[in-house]
């Protein structure tokens, strides 16, 4: 195997497979990217037995061939070349190396056969739709804040992604909940997706497709089956196991019946909280919002430290009302809000309080009130 390609892409390349690759792995070709390079094209692949990652780019190729190497250690070689470095890959297949070549400077690198490179059979999947890469972004972005990070709650730690609405306006939906706090997010169905299963997307998928649609303007297919899902952009295919669990029905915690409306400018809100915060204690964290007429003051009251409070201008018309959140949740909830106002539909101090974005639909969050 011989081939030529330009480091920014290679870097760019090896940056998207590299993280899915863990740090320490007790199978040792799991710690490795399998490199294929065929007709003018190369590809990678990683995986951690649960994610895979194939990226494809163009390259020099004469001769084709196929090798694994290191993945973190390739990345750091590659990284630290200087730009504009036109890279050769040379593999001897009866010395089992890969001589890494730009400029002055040369690697070689141990590999290992690629016929020990597991791969994830993919199988029959039952449905496939696509979705600007804006879209799934917004899903993703106003969802994840909130999901757990408990490993005995497994069916908390991703996305649920699933259909819901009436037969006039369907809706694809993306729920993700801690217990604490619940965020939900729809968008219009896309065609190909009536009938889908519901499907708990794993928190690691979820990072690694954010970043890989970070500089992505184009669409993405997404394929999915009750126990797999791929997504495809541009030259990235990422295929992922679900998580094997049942989603609890969140609809129950969704409070209806929420009577008093607090609207508020999100930014000054958002700038409050953050200020009366800085007293709160790691453990505690909670912040107190005294409600009366047009009037809300937060306040902090921390006894090894010293108490905060400030005072804002907000619309408030129901009853005074004394309720308290953590600081952290609120701030996760109010960076969601697109508009200038927030809107929050409290009913007493035990129960949840419904947060929506006055100006933009189809996004709410739920936040459990603490006691303070």
């Amino acid at each position: 195997m011989k081939l030529t390609v330009e480091r920014a892409e290679l870097l760019k390349s090896l940056s998207h497979v590299h993280r899915v690759v863990e740090r320490r792995n007790t199978i040792p070709i799991l710690a490795n990217v399998l490199i294929r390079a065929e007709r003018s094209k190369l590809s990678f692949k990683a995986t951690d037995l649960d994610l895979e990652v194939v990226e494809t780019i163009d390259a020099e190729v004469a001769p084709g061939g196929t090798t694994t190497v290191p993945a973190h250690m390739f990345y750091e070689i590659v990284r630290k070349l200087p730009e504009g470095a036109q890279i050769v890959l040379e593999g001897s297949g009866d010395r089992a190396v890969l001589t890494i070549r730009a400029g002055r400077s040369r690697f070689t690198l141990q590999t290992l056969p690629e016929s020990d490179f597991p791969d994830i059979a993919a199988g029959d999947m039952t449905h496939k739709f696509t979705l600007p890469a804006g879209d799934l972004k917004r899903l993703i972005e106003k969802t994840q804040f909130a999901i757990s990070t408990e490993e005995t709650r497994y069916y908390l730690n991703g996305i649920y992604l699933h259909t819901a609405g009436s037969e006039q306006s369907k809706t694809l939906r993306a729920v993700a909940t801690d217990g604490h706090r619940l965020a939900q997010v729809e968008l219009p169905m896309p065609a190909g997706a009536e009938g889908m299963p519901g499907v708990i997307v794993p928190r690691k998928t979820v990072n690694e497709i954010q970043r890989l649609i970070e500089d992505n303007n184009g669409d993405v297919t997404i394929e999915l089956s009750t126990a797999k899902i791929r997504f495809t952009l541009e030259k990235v295919v990422l295929t992922s196991k679900l998580i094997d669990g049942t989603f609890p029905e969140y609809g129950r915690v969704i409070p209806l019946g929420n009577d008093k409306m607090l609207e508020v400018e999100k930014k000054d809100f958002e700038q409050a909280v953050d200020r009366v915060s800085t007293i709160a204690s790691e453990r505690g964290r909670a912040v107190k919002l005294s409600l009366t007429g047009g009037r809300l003051v937060l306040s902090v009251t921390n006894p090894d430290s010293g108490s905060a409070t400030e005072e804002l201008e907000v619309v408030y018309e129901a009853d005074p009302l004394d309720i308290g959140f953590n600081s952290r949740y609120l701030l996760d909830i109010a960076a969601q809000i697109e508009g200038d106002t927030a809107v929050l539909k409290l009913a007493d101090p035990g129960s949840p309080t419904l947060v929506q974005d006055k100006d933009a639909k189809g996004a709410l969050y739920v936040l459990m009130p603490m006691r303070v």
